[in-house]
């Protein structure tokens, strides 16, 4: 068992991880279950495979589970599936004082978060995250969101969860493409500010993604104990430390928008692409080794995982990823900043990008 706070004033939480802990829930989640009920927001895939495990512990105590079951899928995170869960919470009764169980991926989490920060002004939640991304990130830090025709998570708030149980047994029914996008957030720790983390990732990826659970736990536990440090110290990113965790994205959510948010690139990878393409960038501008960018790339590749736009199944020019990049919520003043890399382990956040520059660096990468 391992238990990692998030030091956060009247907002601090704990993450618990510990296999098998999904069956028994209720000892950590009773505290929440105040009158005695349980409503839990799931997907259709999710409630075929964890749910049943879930419901069982809560029958066992005597707890009352009425499960909300939305559509898998990025596409999931509209206004439309947001409408229907809030006005099915408010059908179900839900209290200021009750706690929202996430149980899911990412697109739950985010979604379910943001049905809890609206729903009479704020109530409470819980997440159990059953993909490797949701573990090492989407579940610790309070950002959740819908998406929107402009574009990715541009609609939410920040909405801290009140605890966060981390299984890693759940992870067994994961198919293999999930858990390698879901590993893609784990190296971008290492290439943050861990130079020694991203040692760990090449000499231990492989292992961690064939189903080693003691790697998998190690790397959940470092990658959850990094996000709740820096979250710890700029939750609602403002000091532009927090900012740190979102290395990839910028480039990324311009591959995820020109794939329509949708099964054809997953989150995890198109940050995996999106990383890769960030120390390409930095290293034309001179900033980190070409050696650098060549590693990171590489890694991605022995993983699996897409490395640049051709890897990533995308076609567009520089102009259009650029276009995209516009709708970013980052945006500031005119300016996006983007996240650059001095080297492994060396990520800021650099102010002075041109994105027509940019856009000749993307007509130019594969």
């Amino acid at each position: 068992m391992t238990i990692v706070p998030v030091e956060l004033g009247a907002r601090s939480y704990d993450i618990r991880i510990e296999d098998g802990l999904l069956d028994r829930a209720m000892e950590v989640l009773g505290p929440f279950m105040g009158r005695g009920r349980m409503i839990v927001v799931t997907d259709e895939t999710v409630a075929k495979l964890q749910f049943p495990r879930l419901k069982t512990v809560a029958d066992e105590a005597g707890i009352a589970v009425f499960p909300i079951v939305l559509p898998a899928g990025e596409a999931t995170k509209n206004w439309s599936q947001l409408e229907m869960l809030t006005d099915q919470l408010l059908q179900l009764g839900v209290e200021r004082g009750d706690h929202i169980v996430a149980l899911g991926g990412g697109v739950i989490g985010d979604l379910a978060g943001f049905a809890a920060a609206i729903v009479k002004r704020g109530c409470g939640f819980v997440q159990i995250p059953t993909t490797l991304l949701a573990q090492v990130d989407s579940s610790v830090g309070g950002k959740t969101a819908i998406n929107s025709r402009a574009g990715k998570n541009l609609v939410g708030a920040f909405h801290q969860p009140g605890f966060v149980l981390i299984d890693p047994s759940v992870l067994d029914t994961l198919p293999p493409r999930e858990l390698r996008a879901g590993y893609a957030e784990i190296v971008k720790y290492g290439l943050i500010d861990d130079r020694y983390f991203f040692q760990w990732c090449e000499a231990h990826g492989a292992e961690l993604l064939g189903g080693d659970r003691a790697a998998q736990i190690e790397a959940i536990r470092h990658s959850v104990a990094a996000k709740a440090r820096i979250v710890g110290e700029d939750e609602t990113e403002r000091s532009g430390r927090r900012a740190l965790l979102n290395l990839g994205h910028t480039f990324g959510h311009a591959l995820e928008a020109e794939t329509g948010f949708s099964d054809a690139l997953l989150h995890g990878e198109a940050v995996a692409a999106g990383i890769s393409l960030a120390f390409r960038y930095s290293a034309r501008r001179g900033l980190c080794a070409e050696a650098d960018a060549e590693r990171v790339a590489a890694h991605f590749a022995d993983t699996g995982l897409p490395h640049g736009l051709s890897s990533a199944g995308v076609q567009a020019d520089g102009a259009r990823l650029v276009e995209h990049m516009s709708h970013d919520k980052k945006m500031e003043g005119g300016t996006l900043p983007f996240l650059l890399a001095r080297g492994i382990g060396e990520t800021f956040l650099a102010r002075d990008v041109d994105l027509d520059d940019v856009a000749v660096f993307l007509d130019a990468a594969d």
